[in-house]
């Protein structure tokens, strides 16, 4: 099993900043891909920022500028800065990753979410 453990969300008023991490753990071989997707009220689950299987990072267009993905890969840990950030930027915040465990099978997981909260 792996599990996938984020921190770093609360409230901040706009134009303020946040850190999120999200540490996988449990019986990791290789994490293949690992971000961050957000889900706002009553709105669909949408990717902001990851780690793409090849190691390229991508954003979305709203993210573009103003956050940054890094990783850890010895601490198979992912981070996201976020900056100048906006009310439209609430959300719950979700890390996923693409994990092949040491049994050999590959499997997609989720965090339990982080909540991100701004403020005008």
């Amino acid at each position: 099993q792996v599990q996938l453990v984020e921190s770093g969300g609360g409230l901040v008023q706009a134009g303020g900043s946040l850190r999120l991490s999200c540490v996988a753990s449990g019986s990791i071989f290789r994490v293949n891909a690992m971000g961050w997707y957000r889900q706002a009220p009553g709105k669909q689950r949408e990717l902001v920022a990851t780690f793409t299987r090849a190691g390229t990072p991508m954003y979305a267009d709203s993210a573009k500028g103003r956050f940054t993905i890094s990783r850890d890969n010895a601490k198979n840990t992912v981070y996201m800065q976020m900056t100048s950030l906006k009310p439209e930027d609430t959300a719950v915040y979700f890390c996923n990753s693409e994990v092949m465990s040491i049994g050999g099978t590959s499997g997609d997981y989720w965090g339990q979410g982080t909540q991100v909260t701004v403020s005008s």
